[in-house]
């Protein structure tokens, strides 16, 4: 493991890994050879934080044969589907040596209410969000030099330009991101392959998967985040996004 010479602070293009283009090119789009790279780097400093969608499962496969006791964070914003919920129980039990953190809001569904009014997500989903996901994945970073993500380019046009290794503006840390190359069909091809775990919901055109107040099922041809949020101009939780709420 290295002394940690790429960091937020101490960020330089030259220091990023040299991913070659035959690993690149190859059957998991150079996914291995970024994981390996992460934990040889950072070891038990980087952790990936999940929402368990069938993206998040096949990338709890590919770290479980890299480093069997990973530490998953789940952000359990206590509005996910029980879909959701019975899903990581599953996945726990089909890789017991992972460490599955469900990391929670400082403030319970009933303490948000009487703050912020009831149903904030309906009238306020940024602020939502930030209370439920940003502020507690933030909290949970703290404490380690760098996280892992499943984003791919294919997701959206806001993701559409994610690198292996990202200098984090959000949480001041290095995000790395190992599917970015994936397709949507790639990853259901390695679910099937591996008969991994996924969440039933995905069957009924459920494509991306978040909180059960804000995640409704995509008409045929729509964007496959056209889900979330309607009928707001609002496509991500805030995760992705390098502006905090507080800053825009």
């Amino acid at each position: 493991m290295t002394d940690y010479q790429l960091n937020y602070n101490h960020w330089s293009d030259q220091l990023l890994p040299d991913f070659s283009p035959s690993e690149a090119d190859s059957s998991d789009h150079g996914a291995s050879q970024v994981l390996h790279w992460a934990y040889q780097t950072y070891g038990n400093q980087v952790a990936y934080s999940c929402s368990f969608g069938v993206e998040g499962i096949v990338l709890i496969d590919l770290i479980s044969k890299i480093k069997h006791d990973a530490t998953i964070i789940f952000l359990d914003t206590d509005f996910h589907f029980k879909e959701t919920y019975e899903l990581v129980d599953r996945v726990q039990a089909r890789y017991p040596e992972l460490t599955i953190i469900r990391q929670r809001p400082d403030l319970t569904p009933n303490e948000q209410a009487a703050k912020y009014g009831d149903r904030l997500w309906k009238r306020r989903p940024d602020l939502c969000c930030q209370l439920r996901k940003v502020e507690p994945l933030n909290s949970f970073l703290k404490n380690y030099k760098a996280w892992i993500s499943g984003l791919r380019r294919e997701q959206s046009l806001t993701r559409r330009h994610v690198q292996y290794v990202n200098r984090d503006e959000k949480f001041k840390s290095i995000k790395i991101c190992p599917l970015i190359h994936w397709t949507w069909q790639e990853i259901w091809n390695y679910v099937r392959i591996h008969d991994l775990p996924y969440n039933p919901l995905h069957d009924q055109n459920y494509p991306s998967i978040g909180c059960a107040y804000c995640t409704l099922p995509i008409k045929p041809g729509e964007d496959q985040r056209a889900g979330r949020w309607r009928p707001f101009d609002k496509t991500e939780c805030g995760l992705h996004l390098k502006k905090r709420l507080d800053e825009s």
